[in-house]
């Protein structure tokens, strides 16, 4: 359960209760949420198997103890996906969320609760609590979000690109392109998210709504300056929404217009911006920490620092050099 239970003493105010979450991930890609005791704090909702966390317990330790006395099984490997703290009437929550693939033996509910896979496109047909809206938004996400070069000098050698991102799994894709002329960006943008989506990869523009809406993408992304110029959500839920931040306040803002995530830059030295300062690994975990939307790290990535940006805090990683194919860090 990622809430404690009736039995637990409510953490004084300004305590979080500290749970271990976990998203069990099947080799089909669906996602085990199990149901809540209707007697219990937010009974008969749907949620991701954890527990609070046992005085001078680890947070490996204890989400291995809650998945073995909850659903029976043994922790192989596990990852950070997202670290969430939410406030409700009668209690706070900070949310320590791992990705688990692999573990030994067959997921039961234990104690009678209900258990479901279900695929991560699914998660919003079942009711969950609050807190764990982040969540779903994390399991929609892949760990690299890749950047278009924003100059185009070769329409072909481009699309040749872009196939080799897709033939190498790219599953998410910021079109940033600029100083084309409008038609021949609507051209190009409608190829873009051709291919995509034959490919079952999202294309989101760097953009106006109403341009993504004619080119066909997924979604929009907002530069740091279309972010606090922006009021409201720019589209329906059934669409994606990020955001450009380079600042605590604006991953603020981010969250507070309902944007599914946000890339946070520059966390390294980068070519694009050599006189910026780099946040650096340590400053980008403590902005993080308090955000409420995964959030990705840019500048100066790698494919191989994935892993990096996972334990700290991060959704992923998220650049062009280094990710797009041609390119080089």
């Amino acid at each position: 359960m990622t809430e404690a239970d009736t039995r637990t003493k409510l953490s004084p105010p300004g305590e979080p209760i500290h749970v271990a979450a976990a998203a069990l991930v099947d080799s089909d890609g669906r996602v085990l949420l199990a149901r809540r005791h209707d007697d219990s704090h937010q009974g008969g909702l749907w949620e991701f198997p954890g527990g609070k966390l046992e005085a001078g317990e680890s947070l490996a330790e204890g989400l291995r103890r809650e998945l073995h006395e909850e659903l029976g099984i043994e922790v192989v490997s596990h990852r950070p996906l997202i670290r969430i703290t939410h406030h409700y009437d009668d209690r706070s929550v900070l949310l320590d969320v791992h990705r688990v693939e692999r573990w030994q033996g067959d997921p039961h509910g234990r104690e009678g609760q209900p258990l479901a896979w279900v695929a991560p496109a699914s998660l919003g047909e079942y009711p969950m609590p609050a807190a764990d809206e982040p969540i779903v938004k994390a399991l929609r996400l892949p760990g690299i979000y890749v950047i278009t070069p924003p100059d185009i000098v070769d329409e072909q050698r481009f699309l040749a690109q872009l196939d080799g991102a897709l033939a190498g799994g790219m599953q998410l894709l910021q079109l940033r392109l600029f100083d084309l002329p409008a038609e021949r960006f609507e051209a190009l943008g409608r190829e873009v998210c051709r291919r995509c989506g034959d490919a079952g990869a999202r294309v989101l523009l760097n953009g106006s709504a109403e341009f993504s809406d004619r080119i066909g993408a997924d979604g929009v992304h907002l530069s740091s300056r279309a972010l606090r110029s922006t009021t409201a959500r720019p589209l329906p839920t059934d669409r994606l929404v990020a955001a450009s931040c380079h600042t605590q306040a604006e991953l603020t803002r981010a969250a507070e217009i309902g944007a599914d995530f946000a890339l946070l830059s520059p966390v390294l030295p980068t070519r694009s911006h050599p006189d910026a300062e780099p946040l650096g690994w340590t400053r980008f975990a403590e902005w993080v920490e308090p955000a409420t939307l995964p959030v990705f790290a840019l500048g100066g990535m790698r494919a191989d620092l994935q892993a990096v940006a996972w334990s700290h805090g991060g959704q992923g990683i998220a650049g062009i050099r280094g990710l797009w194919p041609g390119d080089s860090q």
